[in-house]
């Protein structure tokens, strides 16, 4: 039996997000200053809303990670086999899948409380979501290969120090599940405790984070620490209208188990505030059911938040 999801529209379902992208970047550029979903924020005492004039109040939907949409992706290495280390249960059949193939990641959050802990914190619910769309492999009827969910709490504490020449915004912590919401023997889930501090310069942003992972009785990923690492550096960089980020996850450990992975992205105009994006990845874990895979993937699309 084939693992695969299968969606209920192919080629319709792309040319609806482009379309949605498109209309979306559109109202963005008419009502950029009242519109903060659909508004590229480049501070993050904008994105967190850390001080008194950028509070927008309760329950008001903002964008969280960038939301993207990459046309075509391809892989140097497809993990065909995907497997878990404590499992002797494998795939009736290898997956037929295509190097090529589309991604894309929604992600927004809300507001649920603000000063909290004598007018000190906010804290924030998020949810994202990685798609990995086989469109282009008609011969297994274009099927979503892999869906990662994301919902978190964030509990965001606005600050003011400086280090090393950088401005400390923010320090926090988070409570974070992660899964695929698949079956065995292709389940993959996580839950963590992630700590983080944000720092800003200039055109700089860096947001640092560190994450303890919370122990459970089906374990169906037991060394993903080990692969997807134990920390995380997030360095933003602005250039005019042009964004460059990286992302790097380390597992924190010597010898055979030194493992992590590095994301490159670059967002970049074309008309407006619609942009082009690019996307560059090496190590483990670019997806859950692929965290103890290793490969490197470049992908093209369009961005409508960076």
């Amino acid at each position: 039996m084939s693992k695969y999801r299968r969606p209920l529209f192919t080629e319709q379902i792309l040319l609806l997000m482009v379309a949605l992208l498109v209309s979306s970047s559109s109202k963005a550029q008419n009502d950029i200053e009242n519109d903060w979903i659909f508004k590229n924020s480049k501070t993050l005492s904008e994105l967190w809303e850390l001080d008194d004039e950028h509070q927008r109040g309760t329950f008001i939907i903002t964008s969280y990670k960038p939301i993207y949409l990459s046309l075509g992706k391809f892989t140097t290495n497809t993990n065909k086999d995907p497997r878990s280390e404590n499992s002797d249960k494998v795939l009736d059949r290898p997956l037929e899948i295509d190097p090529v193939e589309a991604k894309f990641q929604l992600s927004l959050k809300t507001k649920v409380f603000q000063n909290m802990f004598w007018g000190k914190a906010d804290l924030w619910a998020a949810f994202s979501q990685r798609a990995y769309w086989q469109i282009y492999n008609k011969g297994e009827s274009r099927p979503f290969r892999e869906l990662n969910y994301q919902p978190e709490f964030i509990l965001n504490f606005p600050v003011n120090f400086r280090l090393f020449g950088f401005k400390g915004k923010m320090v926090g912590a988070a409570l974070v599940h992660e899964s695929n919401g698949q079956s065995d023997p292709i389940s993959r889930s996580w839950n963590r405790i992630s700590f983080h501090a944000g720092f800003e310069r200039d055109q700089w942003q860096i947001l640092l984070k560190s994450w303890l992972r919370l122990p459970t009785s089906n374990d169906d990923n037991p060394e993903i620490l080990n692969y997807i690492g134990r920390g995380e550096a997030a360095i933003t960089y602005d250039l005019g209208k042009q964004r460059f980020s990286a992302i790097a996850r380390h597992s924190l450990r010597l010898g055979d188990k030194s493992r992590g992975s590095l994301q490159l992205n670059w967002a970049f105009p074309i008309i407006k505030n619609f942009s082009g994006h690019l996307q560059i990845f090496e190590g483990y874990g670019e997806t859950l059911i692929d965290y103890n895979h290793r490969q490197t993937t470049i992908g093209l699309g369009v961005s409508l938040m960076n």
